[in-house]
């Protein structure tokens, strides 16, 4: 257990009701005493005790103080959270006095890494209250909650012990049988191997699912100038986000703004209009459109139906092949003077003036990505990091069946299986290496 107490403010910084300041270590309540000025004060463990607490001789606050005692808090170590009124002057005064008693600003994740450690949670659960945190969505916030409540590593505990039943025959053979593997043991471990492959198929196939809930959609409109981009990104928004003007280059960067459609979060990406251009700054616009086009989930290009195709229209058409692009026709509410002809895609019709066909464009941006079940019952992977090592441990398991089926030593045969069970822990925890958990941990906030 780690000996140095460390403190953090753990809710956001800005003026609020409350402001919580956790500390963890063996000198929390010590803190706690030196902050209230009283040497005798040994609060039980669990009820919240309303004390004053002191700079020196100055009174601070009147706080809310819960003391969590050891091993039963969420660190597995000594806590003490104080709930102060929630001024950023009253909090960081209250850390400074901490600070000034021997404890030490927490690093980002950091409590999240003792309770790690002390083995209260394993890595999985740890990164659920990041995802838990950071959710944009119900359908998110969701699927952190069941992977804190422990179902992923209940889907992964018993394919790790079969694959550990596995190891120790072939380890077995290779200690203390001089002749191969008899027919019925080595079919019999064939079908184990398979079964766990096909489950980590099963876990792996949920990823795609996951990620659109956790991460949800990039999905960035595009077009020439004036065709309404910014009508459309507003309405959607519900709010005059963008400026709109006839000024053919008002969007001159691109704009970022969040959205829930059909519970996925969507990050809604205004651009610069298409052309070609000699003003600086609108060039400059147009280059880090065709840049963002590049990690979009979805293109939106938008056409004007007041005016024919232009040369720039036929420009993004071929800017936007081999990219997820739907097409929007705005402008819907004045007479048509565009050539559908020339358009072979299927098309979203629009009027971000009136409103018409912004339900039907909002169904449209979503179904390419939502044909599954985004609610389903079953377990969903939704880490990219344990997508990955599902997949790196099923390569693992499926080349030691090629090895098997050629007949190949025990000795070589295993190998591929302790690689697979070593993958399989580093989802949980129980074989990550110091550097993988820093990096992990550093995507934290403070306080957590």
């Amino acid at each position: 257990m780690m000996q140095d107490t460390i403190v953090a403010i753990s809710t956001p910084i800005g003026r609020s009701g409350i402001g919580v300041i956790r500390l963890s270590g063996s000198n929390s309540l010590s803190i706690a005493q030196t902050l209230t000025q009283n040497s005798n004060f040994n609060p039980q463990p669990r009820v919240a005790s309303l004390k004053k607490i002191y700079e020196s001789d100055e009174l601070i606050d009147e706080v809310i103080i819960t003391f969590y005692q050891s091993p039963q808090s969420f660190t597995g170590e000594d806590v003490v959270e104080i709930a102060c009124h929630g001024s950023p002057i009253l909090l960081r005064q209250t850390v400074d006095v901490c600070l000034k008693n021997n404890a030490r600003l927490a690093e980002a994740g950091e409590f999240s890494l003792r309770a790690l450690e002390n083995g209260r949670i394993n890595l999985s659960q740890a990164e659920a209250i990041r995802d838990l945190i950071d959710a944009q969505t119900v359908g998110s916030a969701r699927l952190a909650i069941r992977q804190l409540r422990g179902e992923f590593s209940k889907q992964l505990q018993p394919l790790k012990d079969d694959l550990l039943n596995v190891i120790v025959i072939l380890e077995s053979a290779i200690e203390f049988v001089e002749d191969d593997l008899p027919e019925f043991q080595s079919q019999a471990i064939k079908e184990s191997l398979t079964h766990i492959s096909n489950k980590l198929t099963d876990l792996s196939a949920t990823f795609k699912v996951g990620k659109l809930v956790r991460d949800g959609l990039r999905i960035v409109f595009v077009g020439r100038p004036n065709v309404g981009k910014s009508s459309i990104f507003n309405a959607l928004l519900g709010q005059e986000r963008a400026i709109v003007t006839n000024i053919a280059g008002t969007t001159r960067d691109s704009l970022h703004e969040r959205l829930v459609i059909k519970n996925i979060p969507i990050s809604l990406i205004d651009t610069a209009g298409l052309r070609e251009t000699t003003e600086v700054v609108e060039s400059i616009g147009v280059e880090r459109t065709k840049q963002t086009l590049v990690d979009a989930d979805l293109v939106v290009v938008v056409l004007d139906n007041s005016e024919p195709l232009h040369k720039e229209d036929f420009d993004i058409f071929e800017q936007v092949i081999g990219l997820q692009h739907i097409i929007v026709l705005n402008k819907i509410d004045v007479e048509r003077k565009i050539d559908l002809k020339l358009i072979r895609e299927k098309m979203v019709e629009v009027s971000a003036k009136t409103g018409e066909g912004l339900k039907n464009l909002e169904k449209e941006l979503v179904e390419p990505f939502s044909n599954e079940d985004i609610n389903t019952k079953g377990f969903i992977v939704s880490d990219a990091r344990h997508f990955d090592l599902l997949n790196r441990a099923k390569l693992e398991i499926d080349s030691t069946l090629s090895l098997l089926d050629n007949n190949l030593s025990e000795e070589i045969i295993v190998i591929g299986l302790h690689n697979a069970i070593r993958l399989l822990g580093q989802i949980t925890g129980e074989t990550t290496t110091e550097d993988m958990l820093t990096r992990i941990f550093s995507t934290f906030c403070i306080g957590k």
